[in-house]
């Protein structure tokens, strides 16, 4: 695996190094001594999809608070993604910023979003499948979000029109 820095602190992206043959390729997706050795969380506590059936699907600005907050190592299997990890730390010399990546089984990339920053995506094509493997259990109660098209982050997105929950299109503006 090959981890570049992002302008969002503690966020990485990851390239997968393939080892290829004539029947295609194998790649590892999780290290947990190459993850500790990159300063992230190096265990996982679950693993979930979300399949979308339509492009221009958007899910977020979505995270967990305190005490349960969660790092996530996001990835596209199927079709393509404009993957967002907004920095959310107060304490953060990158609070309110965002950086964008698009991931997709082309590409082989994964995004690495830390603990504390919110995460959203977008789909590129119909019939999208991604990936999340999660740092900690989902608790209920300490699910949170932030608005997509908020100005307090001015997050630019590929796709104008998404087609959003009503939770996520209800979300109020960010307090600062």
């Amino acid at each position: 695996m090959r981890f570049t820095e992002t302008p969002i602190a503690g966020a990485w992206v990851v390239d997968l190094d393939r080892l290829e043959d004539e029947r295609g390729f194998f790649a590892r997706t999780w290290c947990e001594r190459e993850f500790r050795d990159h300063g992230l969380h190096d265990r996982l506590s679950q693993c979930s999809v979300s399949f979308n059936k339509r492009r221009a699907t958007l899910r977020g600005m979505h995270f967990q608070t305190a005490p349960h907050e969660e790092a996530k190592l996001v990835s596209c299997p199927r079709g393509r993604i404009w993957d967002v990890v907004l920095d959310l730390r107060r304490e953060s010399p990158t609070h309110c910023q965002w950086y964008g990546v698009e991931l997709s089984p082309e590409n082989y990339r994964a995004l690495y979003v830390p603990p504390g920053c919110a995460h959203g995506m977008i789909t590129l094509e119909d019939d999208t499948l991604v990936s999340y493997q999660i740092s900690v259990p989902y608790v209920p109660g300490h699910q949170a979000a932030v608005r997509w098209d908020d100005p307090a982050f001015a997050i630019t997105w590929p796709l104008s029109d998404p087609f959003l929950s009503e939770r996520d299109r209800a979300l109020p503006d960010y307090v600062r």
